[in-house]
């Protein structure tokens, strides 16, 4: 025997034991096999036979009157559901999801102090920002007027009594309210000789005032504007 024959069948016999041992490593395929698992399914996933059993799963959704009166519980502890005032905050509330009545009383308390020392004290920069622009024209005017005099206001706000919403309305974007506002004050005015012309530098006074403020419920902007006053006469 040639050596290149050795060689043969030296490769021939090497070949059939590793034929061999691959077999007893792997095993036979029987036709019983299990398929190779989806490494991209989710070990917990349902067999896709349970998908196709003839039913439409669907995400649970909220009932729509619970989200109204999730949405409004705010409005109805405030005002009394069914009321005209309840009604119409509700409107609003449709417009402007963030309307808080409780939260817009607490604003306009905080709007009234404001105006009425700004409008005392004569600061038209503070009134600027807090009136609509015709009841700024008005306010301007009577300083104006007032200092034209010589004359000068000296108040002392001493706090609310009452605020409480008689009325709301949406008109298109525009939102406005109106509050009836009950408050405690020391003022009194001076000539331009410090005589005292009107109002008491030692009592206080009661005041009743109707405020409207109004809002673009499409602004960006999220203050209100007083839009038009009233003395209220009991």
């Amino acid at each position: 025997m040639s050596s290149n024959d050795f060689i043969t069948l030296f490769f021939l016999v090497a070949a059939v034991l590793i034929f061999f041992q691959l077999r007893s490593v792997l095993g036979r395929r029987t036709g019983n096999e299990k398929p190779p698992r989806d490494l991209y399914t989710p070990r917990d996933a349902a067999p896709a036979e349970a998908a196709d059993a003839g039913k439409v799963v669907t995400l649970p959704r909220r009932d729509a009157t619970a989200e109204d009166d999730d949405r409004f519980s705010a409005i109805d502890a405030f005002a009394a559901p069914g009321t005209p005032l309840n009604e119409s905050l509700r409107a609003l509330n449709k417009a402007d999801a963030s309307f808080n009545p409780k939260e817009f009383l607490n604003g306009a308390r905080m709007a009234y102090e404001m105006i009425v020392m700004a409008y005392a004290d004569g600061d038209r920069k503070a009134l600027k920002n807090l009136l609509s622009r015709e009841v700024y024209d008005g306010f301007e005017t009577a300083i104006a007027d007032r200092e034209a005099r010589g004359e000068k206001v000296k108040s002392t706000f001493v706090g609310i009594d009452k605020a409480e919403i008689t009325h709301a309305e949406t008109k298109g974007s525009e939102a406005q309210i109106t509050v009836r506002i009950v408050s405690q004050l020391i003022s009194a005015t001076y000539d331009k000789a410090d005589a005292l012309i009107e109002g008491d530098a030692e009592n206080v006074a009661e005041v009743n005032d109707l405020w409207t403020f109004a809002r673009d419920t499409r602004s960006r902007d999220p203050n209100w504007k007083l839009v038009a006053t009233e003395s209220e006469h009991e």
